[in-house]
């Protein structure tokens, strides 16, 4: 048997708002985005060089969806984006203002620092020991 986790849902606002914030600040690339609606799009994400999982953006149909927007996971980090030089894209989220939660720190899986999204989500920038 052989499987992968392939998708991670994020529950965003509003599409366009998220898509301009992953591929503009994070460099993210749009792997699809598809109109299944006119409430609901099919919007993969992928960091660059990427070919593992990918975010889907999952715009939230009601009340209940809108209160976990930027909290999915209680106010614990969420997501963990490896890289391959923690100076360059800890730098690069600096230079494109978005929220650092805690500096860097080298632990001893890697070199860590925790930024927010725009929503408030927590991620794990970490280049791996």
């Amino acid at each position: 048997m052989k499987q992968q986790l392939v998708h991670i849902a994020l529950v965003v606002a509003d599409y366009d708002e998220a898509i301009r914030f992953y591929t503009l600040k994070l460099h993210f690339t749009v792997v699809q985005d598809i109109s299944l609606s006119s409430e609901k799009r099919w919007v993969l994400l992928a960091p660059p060089g990427s070919d593992g999982c990918q975010l889907l953006l999952a715009k939230a149909a009601n009340g209940d969806q809108s209160s976990r927007i930027g909290n999915q996971t209680g106010g614990r980090v969420f997501l963990f984006l490896h890289t391959d030089n923690f100076q360059r894209d800890y730098q690069n989220l600096l230079d494109q203002d978005v929220t650092i939660v805690r500096e860097p720190s080298v632990e001893p899986y890697g070199t860590v620092a925790v930024f927010a999204d725009l929503y408030g989500n927590l991620w794990d920038l970490i280049e791996p020991v």
